[in-house]
């Protein structure tokens, strides 16, 4: 097959397969004896040779995982073969791997491209949840840790690329179809929910017409069961003494199946040897089905009385309240998403040393998410109904704590139906008539693009060729968010649940609160035992959190790309700039509210910029198969769209309406979003070491550092109110108030080291021959510092503050181990990824992002397997079976207070996951 006439340098999604082919052509080129046993490499370790021929090719400084990688490895999702390589980690979400750091930096630094292409998120932010692309349809992943001019798609984190086959690279027709078993090893914590699932994968691959069209399609299903134990606080105040006091707490078992729909396809032309057409297509359908059940345990915060029997350092270790009313909480939710990705390459030889190319890209995601809050006790309202003496104590470490009771709550005669604690606002419903909630926040985001480049090739000893371009994409995201009080139509009695709704009681005895009532809330729902009250006409915080951002952004760029040679040693790389133009605007909502009802005037607010991104990459070959690489950039990462949205909420205090008042006691005051935040801007360098001492074996170091130019901070300003009602007469400060908006600060940096190591055992002797491993550690530290208002003073003049804080995303250690055997046909892997503590997020109030201290942890898998290919057994050719285990040290996912570490948040455990496979191809 030819493509193309020149050495064209295709689009990022083809830079994998043309590393290896570059790999293999040097290979047989050095191979001038015909005597020469040829031995075929295939499984595990032709995927370490494919994915190390893409890392010492690239004239970036990069990180891959190929197809047989991704595909063998115990992994559900790209998120947790990523998280092995070297500077990456990955934080977890509900027990599966999701959002992926690089170098210390979170989901939002870093830009996810499919095949080259900037992908959507399902997410508030920009940061791509990866748990939603399966690894079956994966080919490989290309780490960038340093940008090129033409990588159009960047962050200052880096750019992780998800590349799908190339039916004409794979030369050769091919078949596979896999059925896989699963089982949560936790078991089965609700009544109604599942510890067992099942996974499946068909793909086909084929060429046409002497090998000028090409296909690849592949459908892949899971439905994985995922179980959980979580203790989680509302908060630890202090007490009368000043000791820290458990404030409350929600523990609670989850139920989850996840259940994804995937479809890809790939259609690749090359009729001639000027033309080459790629055509791309991703669907996927993503729905998580919770089932959740607990009691929220009031304590300090609650209506009972409260003392501190155990104190340790400050801390009440034991505690006991008496007269206490607890919420037994039914819940359900589902979150469900839809993702659409399709792309159009063509690349053209003009001839005369020159390829035109285009690639014309559209891709869409919808997620909706429906969470049925349904409340039960024993009376309505606070301090009504039969009572509890509860104590506390606290587990050693970060486990959560145990609790002692004297009610039944898993009796129907007393636990019912109906608001126990007045949670309700007064307005939308009675203080006491919030029997359940239900939120419904959406997500559209919508991203068309469209890159034109040319490149000219060069005959030279120095440039090897200038490629340049530009892009233009186009970029809207929509958050609708609705919240719904939910009010028993029985309402003001309680509500015996019905026998026809009633379950097995649920086991909460982790937490030692015995046996709890449980039923099927979503069927009581859905035949309308409730009626239904909307949040967002009386409280002013649900508009706000409906927005739409939109941006456009066009693109330029020139690259020269380098191949000579200086002081006796061979140099490649390039160098090139990228000018960057930004139209960014936001339609939001500007909410006050007035007599218990909420006012909306839509707020339509915006701001465009440009600037300059250069950069370098070298790489000198300073002995045979080991290189030098430097690199320096200007990187740039837009904010996160939900800190760019236009909307406000404003509150007006008419008590504080008083002539001669200072600004800082204006009766107005506000918070929100900020249209107009500039990017995060970043000057990093790189210095690589990198010995390839085999085909399957290299070492490499590196030391890095960015240089982040600025910040943002919510911080207090001071705003106009002038036009806002409501219009008073007479205030002297009638049109001045502070607000809390997300504001661009000074910056900091991060810097840190890498180390890796690939090594096959049979370069330390034979007898290891069919060992291996796959070592690296990433050290990181990082400062950000800058300076903010902190109070408005009596004469309203602005007091500042500095602030330092820890990089969000940053651990300070990250290991990644994996150590396998394979030969003759029997392949044995363990991997374990291990991170320091870093300050990450969680889904809060609302389902609002929360930053919070999450704890180290170490997680470990393991996969056997045997490939009856090499057993002789003609009749099982192209059969292989599998058994797999996840999370084996039934690692913890675990939460802190940022200041004091003994105040735990979240102690999740998952259990361990089992899965048993059976993969054929032929």
């Amino acid at each position: 097959m030819t493509v193309t006439a020149l050495p064209v340098k295709s689009w990022a999604a083809d830079a994998d397969q043309q590393a290896v082919a570059k790999a293999d052509t040097k290979a047989k080129d050095k191979k001038k004896d015909k005597d020469v046993e040829v031995i075929e490499v295939t499984g595990f370790k032709a995927s370490l040779q494919r994915s190390q021929a893409i890392k010492q090719t690239n004239t970036s400084i990069v990180e891959a995982i190929s197809a047989e990688d991704i595909g063998k490895l115990p992994d559900s999702s790209i998120a947790e073969s990523i998280a092995r390589l070297p500077g990456v980690a990955a934080q977890r979400l509900d027990g599966r791997a999701s959002s992926i750091s690089i170098r210390g930096l979170g989901e939002d630094f870093s830009t996810t491209t499919f095949n080259g292409r900037e992908q959507v998120s399902i997410g508030d932010g920009r940061g791509v949840e990866m748990d939603l692309y399966p690894s079956e349809i994966m080919n490989a992943v290309v780490v960038y840790k340093t940008p090129d001019a033409s990588l159009t798609s960047q962050g200052i984190a880096g750019t992780i690329d998800l590349q799908t086959v190339r039916p004409l690279k794979q030369g050769k027709r091919s078949f596979t179809a896999s059925l896989t078993g699963e089982k949560n090893q936790i078991g089965q914590l609700n009544p109604d929910g599942k510890d067992k699932g099942w996974r499946s994968t068909v793909s086909y691959i084929d060429q046409f017409a002497d090998d000028k069209v090409g296909l690849a399609l592949a459908v892949s299903h899971m439905d994985s069961p995922n179980n959980e134990k979580r203790w989680q606080t509302w908060g630890f105040p202090t007490d009368a003494n000043g000791d820290y006091i458990l404030g409350g707490a929600k523990p609670f078992v989850r139920s989850s199946q996840l259940k994804r729909d995937t479809v890809m396809g790939v259609l690749e032309l090359a009729p001639n040897d000027q033309l080459h057409v790629t055509l791309d297509a991703l669907h996927i359908h993503f729905k998580d089905d919770k089932i959740l059940r607990g009691i929220e345990i009031p304590f300090a915060w609650g209506q009972g009385t409260v003392t501190a029997d155990t104190v340790d350092n400050g801390l009440v270790t034991e505690g006991t309240t008496v007269g206490q009313q607890v919420v037994v909480r039914n819940d359900r939710e589902f979150r469900k998403a839809d993702l659409d990705a399709f792309g159009l390459n063509l690349e053209y030889n003009i001839g005369d040393n020159w390829v035109v190319g285009g690639d014309a890209s559209y891709s869409k995601v919808k997620r909706d998410i429906f969470s049925l809050e349904s409340y039960s006790g024993t009376g309505r309202g606070t301090g009504v109904g039969a009572s509890d003496d509860i104590s506390y104590s606290l587990n050693g470490g970060s486990e959560g704590a145990m609790f002692t009771h004297n009610l039944d709550y898993s009796d129907p005669n007393l636990i019912m139906m109906g608001g126990p604690l007045s949670w309700g606002n007064g307005i939308a419903v009675p203080n006491d008539g919030q029997d359940g909630f239900i939120n419904r926040p959406k997500i559209d985001d919508e991203l068309k693009a469209l890159k034109l480049d040319a490149q000219r090739f060069f005959d030279n000893d120095y440039i090897s060729s200038v490629k340049f371009g530009v892009n233009y994409s186009d970029r809207t995201k929509t958050r609708n968010d609705k919240g719904t009080y939910l009010t028993l139509n029985a309402y003001p009695n309680l509500l015996p649940v019905p026998q026809q709704y009633l379950l097995s009681p649920t086991d909460l005895g982790f937490i030692g609160m015995g046996h709890m009532l449980s039923y099927d809330s979503l069927a009581m729902y859905n035949d309308g035992y409730y009626s239904e009250h909307d949040q967002g006409a009386t409280e002013p915080d649900r508009a706000i959190n409906s927005w739409e951002v939109s941006e456009k952004v066009t693109t330029g760029f020139v690259m020269a790309n380098i191949d000579s040679m200086l002081w006796g040693m061979g140099v490649r790389g390039n160098v090139g700039v990228q000018y960057v133009h930004t139209k960014q605007g936001s339609l939001g909502n500007q909410v006050t509210v007035q007599n218990g009802a909420t006012e909306i005037v839509k707020a339509d607010r915006g701001i465009s910029y440009n600037n300059w991104l250069p950069s370098l990459n070298l790489s000198f070959e300073v002995a045979d198969q080991q290189f030098v690489r430097l690199g320096a950039a200007r990187t740039l990462t837009r904010s996160r769209m939900d800190r760019m949205n236009a909307s406000y909420g404003y509150s007006f205090n008419s008590s504080l309406n008083v002539p001669g008042a200072t600004v800082g006691a204006s009766p107005w005051s506000g918070h929100g979003g900020n249209p107009e935040l500039k990017p995060f801007i970043a000057n990093q360098y790189d210095l690589t070491y990198e010995n390839y001492f085999s085909s399957q074996g290299y070492f490499s170091a590196a030391l890095f550092y960015k240089d982040l130019k600025n910040w943002q901070f919510e911080e207090p300003t001071i705003a106009d109110f002038s036009g806002v009602p409501p219009l008073t007469t007479d205030p002297v400060y009638q049109d001045k108030g502070v607000v809390s908006v997300w504001e661009n600060t000074n910056g900091g940096y991060i810097k840190g080291a890498e180390f890796s190591v690939s090594l096959p055992g049979e370069l330390l002797s034979d007898a290891l021959e069919g060992f291996g491993a796959i070592l690296s550690a990433t050290y990181n530290t990082s400062s950000v510092s800058f300076t903010h208002p902190t109070a408005i003073n009596a004469d309203d003049s602005v007091t500042y503050g500095t602030t330092n804080i820890q990089v969000p995303g940053l651990s300070r250690r990250i290991y990644n181990a994996t150590v396998f055997y394979e030969k003759n046909g029997f392949q044995f892997r363990t991997s374990m990824r291990k991170r320091s503590d870093f300050l990450g997020e969680v889904y809060g109030i609302s389902f609002t992002h929360t930053p919070v201290n999450v704890k180290g942890s170490a997680v470990w898998d393991a996969q056997v397997s045997y490939d009856f290919s090499e057993s002789g057994i003609e009749a099982l050719k192209g059969l292989t079976v599998s058994l797999q285990g996840q999370n084996l040290s039934n690692e913890p996912f675990v939460t802190t207070d940022a200041e004091d570490k003994r105040l735990v948040r979240d102690y999740q455990v998952y259990g361990r996951n089992f899965l048993l496979g059976l993969n054929y191809k032929f």
